[in-house]
């Protein structure tokens, strides 16, 4: 595909880039760039995510290097990394690339440089990549004043949703040409390495350890304070890496669990956390996972300095006594690694809660009964609790926790919880219609009888 008329200077991307040792940002734009363009299935599904469908019959360009025209007397440097551009018969879309590998990030000015650039030169979009994580890629982790982004999208990808994409799509064997499984298998091969500089979000901010220390001494933590800000932050961050390490795990997507509030909004959902975490001192998140019985819901509690993940079940309605209903749940969770594990039975009104371990319920059926109440259980919450004490300030050791407990309580519980679903109803012996018809037959008959009488 010929470049665009815009560009006066550019370099096709190449699978295997001839540039210097030192620049691995190009490289790694050049190669990505590249099995964008030499894989379908991977442009498919990195576009999709864009809000964008690239058909069969979509032509891909994508260039490195690239000087825009009238922009030739600005610095190499300051220059974006890449440009792509679709073509669907007369449509055209495309979009600059700016890239960033190891602690790097895009700065503000530069992605205003960009935006600019884009309006002037008539290009529909931004898309940044670098290790920096956001929930969805229309979020940003720049803040950019909304005039800017008229007439122009701005979307992120982080380096890891891209590998994880490659990834889901190489064990779902969508991809049936072996040369193009070979292409992706080779580039995932090198973004795995650490040598290419795409990087996991391993640790939270520098402040993460001053945060949980005031919230232990009793201190007032401000929702605005750049502490929190950041604190937040990085929970985003996790929470997106955290869905992706799941998503490996487990071969199928993992997705965040977001109000459309915030799906539209990603500072008031900044804004929102920022006040939960100043007023209860939590963190929370919930993912969604395909065909699983509930939300995973997690929670790190600064003040018990706990983590914590569950998923709800809603009681089965067809058992009546709360013995039956408790005995569905034990069948279900009877061979998991009961430590750190509970069980709370939920009860509709103001009836009490009851909770315990679980394998206190597993050896006792009858641990969730209480002498105060006999209303059954309308629910059941399975939780995993992980106690880090002083540990859970460590601003990495907290990731790697949190990050152990999450697949452990999926594999230990999650994963064989089964949501309750209402048995089918079943045929009755006789046609009520035709009882009715029979019983109308003897009433008429013994009218009959008793006319005949009189």
């Amino acid at each position: 595909m010929e470049r665009p008329e815009y560009v006066v200077q550019a370099e096709v991307a190449r699978l295997i880039p001839v540039v210097a040792d030192t620049n691995r940002e190009q490289r790694a734009a050049s190669i990505f760039l590249a099995a964008l363009r030499g894989v379908y299935e991977f442009r498919q599904v990195m576009f999709a995510s864009l809000g964008h469908r690239v058909s069969a019959r979509a032509r891909m360009g994508a260039w490195t290097e690239v000087a825009l025209e009238c922009d030739l007397d600005i610095p190499k440097k300051d220059r974006p990394d890449g440009l792509v551009q679709l073509v669907t018969g007369s449509k055209q879309w495309a979009a600059l690339i700016e890239a960033k590998i190891g602690s790097n990030e895009v700065g503000e000015e530069q992605l205003k440089r960009y935006l600019l650039q884009a309006k002037k030169n008539k290009i529909d979009a931004v898309i940044t990549i670098t290790n920096q994580f956001v929930a969805l890629p229309n979020h940003h982790p720049v803040k950019i004043p909304k005039t800017l982004l008229k007439g122009v999208e701005l979307y992120h990808w982080s380096w890891m949703y891209a590998v994880t994409q490659a990834t889901l799509l190489l064990d779902s064997g969508d991809i049936t040409s072996p040369d193009q499984r070979f292409i992706l298998e080779e580039v995932l091969r090198y973004f795995s390495h650490d040598s290419s500089g795409a990087t996991r979000f391993d640790s939270m901010n520098r402040e993460w350890k001053e945060v949980v220390a005031k919230v232990k001494s009793g201190a007032v933590l401000s929702k605005s304070t750049e502490e929190v800000e950041n604190t937040v932050s990085s929970w985003h961050q996790e929470q997106r890496d955290l869905c992706l390490v799941m998503s490996r795990k487990l071969g199928r997507q993992i997705k965040q669990k977001i109000s459309k509030s915030h799906r539209n909004d990603p500072v008031q959902r900044l804004k929102d956390d920022c006040e939960l975490l100043a007023k209860e001192h939590k963190l929370t998140c919930c993912l969604t996972i395909p065909d699983a019985a509930a939300d995973l819901d997690i929670t790190a509690d600064l003040t018990k300095r706990t983590i914590t993940c569950a998923m709800r079940l809603g009681a089965p309605q067809d058992k009546v006594r709360s013995s039956a209903r408790v005995n569905w749940l034990i069948k279900q969770v009877s061979k998991a690694n009961a430590d750190g594990f509970y069980v709370k039975a939920i009860r509709p009104g103001r009836a009490e809660e009851t909770q315990t371990p679980l394998a206190t319920l597993l050896a006792d059926g009858n641990a969730l009964e209480t002498l105060s109440t006999n209303v059954v259980p309308s629910a059941f919450e399975v939780f995993y609790m992980a106690d880090l004490g002083a540990r859970f300030s460590g601003a990495k050791v907290f990731i790697e926790e949190l990050e152990k407990a999450v697949p452990h309580f999926y594999q230990e519980v999650g994963q064989k919880l089964r949501a309750w679903v209402a048995p089918p109803p079943k045929l009755q012996k006789r046609d009520p219609v035709e009882v009715l018809s029979i019983e109308d037959s003897e009433e008429a008959e013994q009218a009959a009888i008793e006319s005949t009488g009189d």
